[in-house]
């Protein structure tokens, strides 16, 4: 199998999956999309003979683009540019959960700051107000009073991307101090951790300690639902526990993190990962080779 890694930086996530790549004898392209050009109709000479494509990009513009361009190439890639759209935007990773059936927190997006204040106002304090395009908990911001809200959304409006006058108001989940991580490929779970914290924000990458989780049947459930709402693929999926003794998912992540989940955890994840990808791959070369 010939794999195409796009990155734009190696982090530990990536020497993970390269070493395992190569401990398989699977042959890896190291492609770094800063230094690419993308033709509309003639693939890089970096991507010849790929098999497939994993998606590394930390940069959200560059993933959904390079992703785009794998598709038109006729190339496989992980995880799809739909995939990567959806997962990418948490308004339409709510729309996509909604849609599905999943419960997600209660959601209102508004694009000016008066009917964002209105929203605010109709879930009351303390609610949660995120950037639509972002992650590892940025520019987030638990909204606990109507001066806070005014304060916090008028800095929004004024930062000039228009990405910043979208606003993305959700309810305040009464969860215990912290939340779960769970990773699949496809919606099966490869391994969850809960991360905790004293702060309100339970990410990792806000220093959260880290724990494994053992996964019960309302998970696991939840978490194929997710998966195939917004396209399945390699996905790290984030639920909370709520008050009623349920879960909710308020994320899907289409380029997932890892390293603190492996260290976390007593699975080897990227074994796992490299399981299912060749799972997903090496079938459809051995049809090609026998059709040919």
């Amino acid at each position: 199998m010939k794999v195409g890694l796009l990155y734009s930086r190696i982090r530990r996530d990536e020497k993970l999956l390269l070493a395992e790549l190569r401990d398989r004898d699977h042959e890896v392209v190291k492609i770094d999309v800063r230094k690419q050009q993308f033709d509309l109709h003639e693939a890089p000479e970096s991507f010849d003979g790929l098999d497939v494509v994993l998606d590394r990009c930390m940069a959200t513009s560059r993933s959904l683009y390079a992703t785009q361009f794998c598709e038109a190439y006729g190339i496989p890639v992980v995880n799809a540019a739909e995939t990567a759209d959806i997962c990418a935007d948490k308004a339409k990773t709510s729309l996509a959960l909604a849609d599905a059936g999943v419960p997600t927190p209660d959601t209102k997006v508004a694009f000016t700051t008066d009917a964002a204040i209105a929203a605010i106002e109709e879930f009351g304090y303390p609610c949660v107000l995120k950037p639509v395009v972002g992650s590892w908990g940025r520019l987030m911001a638990k909204v606990e009073s109507r001066s806070a809200a005014e304060a916090i959304l008028e800095h929004k409006s004024t930062l000039g991307h228009y990405e910043h006058s979208v606003f993305y108001v959700q309810e305040f989940v009464g969860k215990p101090d912290r939340d779960l991580r769970v990773l699949a490929t496809d919606g099966e779970p490869v391994a969850a951790m809960a991360r905790s914290s004293d702060h309100w924000l339970t990410n990792a990458a806000k220093g959260a300690d880290t724990e494994e989780f053992d996964l019960d049947d309302e998970v696991c459930e939840l978490v194929q639902r997710a998966s195939d709402a917004v396209g399945g693929g390699l996905l790290g999926v984030d639920l909370m526990e709520t008050e009623d003794g349920g879960y909710t998912v308020h994320e899907v992540n289409h380029t997932v993190e890892f390293k603190s989940l492996n260290d976390a955890t007593a699975v080897d994840v990227p074994a796992t990962v490299v399981d299912w990808l060749e799972s997903v791959v090496e079938p459809g070369l051995e049809t090609a080779e026998v059709t040919a």
